[in-house]
């Protein structure tokens, strides 16, 4: 049985010959770097937070030595940003109990943290979805579910990534299918985002909710379904748009990508 992540649905959407590359032919794609291993590390500080776990300085600096240590060792690392990066760590670290108590204001109860998914995709008798939920907590005043996913990032999101379609398809579809494992109604799952923001001077720790109604759903898993028609059809074609755009390619005008 095989299966496709969230992720994977992202680098195809990217372009369908990197997800050629770096999936199939398994060549390295982005390896990651030292925003990845604060990210790592400010997760695994969240996580501990929801469990009532013991979450402190010491902790962050050696999680975080330690993320570091495991990228790869033709990763050029950025002392002074990880320098800074440990002081926006401290500073983020007490703001996190607090916005969540600010945000579930009438309590909350854990449900869930880490939530693995491996769930059948409707029509695809090959293949199911896999993901990892970052937490999962319930509000017992309205019985309602909120799944969302912690992300890290510099002084915040504008409103045009806040609702990027391609953004929020990932809790979109993590909605759909915890909704299906665990057999309940959508319409009682909520779905947010927690924003983790180095470089802001203030309100370090945000949450924003991200409707995922049935239309949206619909819409998410249609492009799931796209995505692996033509990958079971080996259709691997270029997305010239994002050879340069943005951070580019690394695969661009190289002999894997000539």
């Amino acid at each position: 049985m095989s299966h496709i992540s969230y992720s994977e649905l992202k680098d195809w959407v990217f372009c369908a010959f990197y997800h050629k590359l770096t999936r199939i032919d398994k060549l390295a794609g982005f390896k990651g770097n030292e925003y990845t291993a604060f990210g790592s590390t400010m997760h695994s500080i969240c996580e501990k937070k929801l469990l009532q776990e013991e979450a402190n300085e010491k902790f962050f600096i050696e999680e975080f030595k330690k993320n570091i240590s495991l990228l790869d060792e033709d990763v050029e690392i950025n002392k002074k940003l990880v320098l800074d990066m440990v002081g926006q760590g401290k500073n983020i670290i007490p703001e996190i109990q607090d916005a969540l108590d600010n945000y579930f204001d009438q309590g909350y109860q854990v449900l869930f943290v880490e939530m693995p998914l491996m769930e059948p995709i409707e029509g695809e008798p090959d293949y199911n979805f896999k993901g990892y939920i970052d937490a999962v907590v319930l509000t017992p005043h309205d019985k309602k579910v909120h799944i969302f996913d912690w992300k890290t990032c510099s002084w915040g999101w504008d409103s045009r990534k806040k609702n990027d379609k391609m953004v929020t398809y990932q809790l979109t579809l993590y909605k759909h299918f915890f909704a299906q494992k665990l057999q309940v109604d959508p319409e009682d799952v909520e779905t947010h985002f927690a924003l983790l923001k180095r470089t802001a001077k203030q309100n370090r720790v945000e949450f924003f909710r991200v409707t995922s109604g049935p239309k949206k759903t619909q819409n998410a898993l249609k492009l799931l379904s796209k995505a692996l028609y033509n990958i079971k059809n080996k259709r691997h074609i270029k997305n010239r748009l994002s050879c340069t755009a943005g951070y580019g390619c690394k695969f661009y005008k190289t002999e894997d990508c000539p």
